[in-house]
């Protein structure tokens, strides 16, 4: 924690560079007075707070009311509280993909923390990769911050079915595409999915970030999961920014006294039993590659051999995250699995992870936060494949996959990128059978680029309509955390650096073997090394010479290094 009477604050911080330390600080005084500021307001401490409001961010529609109740804390308080904006990601309006633009976001909140005066910050996030982006940020600037999630949107209903964006927006669009579902209903459904502001509802990656969030130590306990809409969440927004300003005031702790190894751990394991989006797991990859710590993705495995999945929320389960909040919430659910977590480490307000355990609400009578004798699945949510496919590891989130298909071998049916899926995935003469293995490559993090979302491609057409409601799929892509089927993502190295998946050939036999953690392409060594000779790699994509996507391009890391810019180290302090 800093004590440092020399170092600047508040306003005496981060001065322009005008050669003259003191007109600096005039002349920023003089124009912030423009706006009515006193100088008593101005020789307060600071609280930056981000401001991620769109109008292309329908999940982040309470932003404005948040930041309200985050400056109502921070002024109560005492300090100075200063909103400033940066960018801000909708999975739904981010071309190509949401993933492309999560390290720009991460830059741009970093370099604004560290370019405006502010003794804190709050950073005010909820969508996808928003989250993973601020602490990523936090990670690097290392300044006082606390996290506050936009919180999940609320159920939507139609035809007495209760309905989630966006696990039930996949499956009755299946239900669409397969005939079974008018298109009058599936109109009226578009209405219903997402009925309030807010995040998805299930436990897609918004809502597993908002977990990660608090069991990190990163934000206020329930901060994750209590409903956009709801009163005390404007309620814990005051009370982040009354933390906010005593983190102003002493200084600390700071995000790499709280983002240790050990809570990354605990990230991990909750991640485990709330069977949460594989997404998190590069997210928390990038952030502790920022901090120099390296997620172990055989540690993840192992900790997943050991932690059941006990939260019966979509896609793993039934629930919804308004019903995850009102059963105790992630401090419920860590109490289930106390044994497993390093309770010693410590949490943005001060207290103890043990501490946050110990004051958790438990709701008599309530079944979405199951105990470790009653698991929605006897194992944790995600395991890690290796084998010849995927040397550098791929993941598969069986507590979402059919249970049928954990080991299976079958003939691959190819598609060499997303326009080929696309022109291909649907013709009626396609040759498929329901017991193929259908295989999606140049759609990692340089080949798509960014790694959409992709990896839950659909079924064939003529598949889905003669009943096929699931098929192992496998590509270098990533998924919604909202998707289930049994699908295997982030395969490293991709296929566009000349990974194995870059190798394989229509009609070739894959072996899928979840429990003992396979993956292979059942072609001979010296096949596969003639093949490799005759691969060249996919052409650049257009605009890869210039500007962002060509930085992209050069840079980016793949999925088991978290997809970060390769520059992005741990900053030297």
């Amino acid at each position: 924690m800093t004590d440092d009477k020399k170092t600047p604050k508040g306003m005496r911080q981060g001065l322009a560079t005008y050669g003259d330390a003191g007109f600096s600080l005039f002349l920023r005084k003089a124009f912030l007075k423009a706006g009515g500021y006193t100088d008593d307001a101005l020789d307060r401490p600071i609280v930056g707070i981000t401001n991620t409001f769109s109008d292309y961010n329908p999940c982040h529609g309470n932003v404005p009311d948040l930041i309200e109740a985050v400056k109502r804390g921070v002024m109560l308080a005492g300090a100075m509280p200063m909103v400033f904006p940066t960018v801000s990601i909708h999975e739904s309006f981010s071309h190509p993909t949401s993933m492309f633009l999560r390290n720009l976001m991460a830059m741009d909140t970093e370099e604004m923390v560290r370019a405006q005066p502010m003794d804190s910050v709050v950073l005010i996030g909820g969508c996808d990769k928003t989250l993973p982006a601020q602490l990523m940020a936090a990670a690097s600037v290392d300044r006082p911050a606390v996290v506050l999630p936009v919180g999940p949107m609320l159920v939507g209903h139609f035809k007495g079915e209760v309905l989630g964006a966006c696990t039930d927006c996949r499956r009755l669009w299946g239900q669409f595409r397969a005939g079974t579902f008018s298109q009058e209903d599936i109109d009226k459904v578009s209405e219903r999915l997402a009925p309030t502001k807010g995040t998805c509802m299930v436990m897609g990656t918004a809502s597993t970030m908002g977990c990660i969030v608090e069991t990190l130590g990163m934000g206020l306990p329930t901060s994750g999961s209590i409903p956009a809409t709801h009163s005390d969440r404007l309620r814990v927004a005051e009370a982040t920014g009354k933390l906010a300003a005593e983190l102003a005031v002493k200084g600390g702790p700071k995000p790499s006294e709280i983002m240790t190894e050990a809570a990354f751990r605990n990230a991990l394991t909750v991640l485990q039993a709330i069977g949460g989006s594989t997404n998190a797991l590069v997210h928390l990859t990038a952030v502790a590659r920022r901090l120099g710590i390296q997620i172990e993705l055989d540690e993840f495995d192992a900790i997943g051999r050991k932690v059941p999945v006990l939260v019966d929320l979509k896609p793993s389960g039934d629930h919804y995250m308004e019903h995850f909040h009102w059963a105790g919430g992630n401090s419920r659910l860590m109490k289930e699995i106390r044994s497993h977590l390093d309770e010693s480490c410590t949490t943005v307000s001060g207290k103890t992870l043990k501490d946050v355990i110990d004051d958790a609400e438990m709701v008599p009578g309530q079944t979405v936060i199951r105990t470790p004798e009653n698991p929605i699945k006897p194992t944790g949510g995600m395991a890690v494949l290796r084998g010849n496919l995927a040397p550098r590891g791929a993941v598969i989130k069986h507590a979402a996959a059919t249970p049928a298909l954990m080991t299976h071998t079958g003939r691959a049916v190819v598609f060499d990128s997303l326009e080929d899926l696309a022109a291909r995935g649907d013709d009626p003469n396609l040759d498929v059978k329901a017991d193929d293995i259908l295989v999606l490559r140049n759609a990692g993090p340089k080949g798509a680029p960014g790694m959409p979302e992709a990896g839950s491609f659909p079924i064939p057409m003529k598949l889905a309509r003669a009943g096929v409601k699931d098929m192992i799929r496998i590509s270098d892509a990533r998924m919604s955390g909202t998707a289930f089927g049994t699908i295997v993502l982030h395969v490293s190295p991709e296929s566009a650096v000349g990974g194995p998946l870059a190798l394989v050939k229509t009609g070739d036999r894959i072996a899928l073997d979840v429990p003992n953690r396979k993956l292979e392409l059942l072609v001979p060594l010296e096949e596969l090394e003639t093949r490799k000779k005759a691969w060249t790699p996919p052409p650049a994509h257009p605009g890869s010479d210039r500007g962002y996507t060509g930085l992209f391009h050069r840079t980016v890391l793949q999925a088991d290094e978290g997809v970060d810019f390769d520059f992005l180290g741990p900053a030297k302090k």
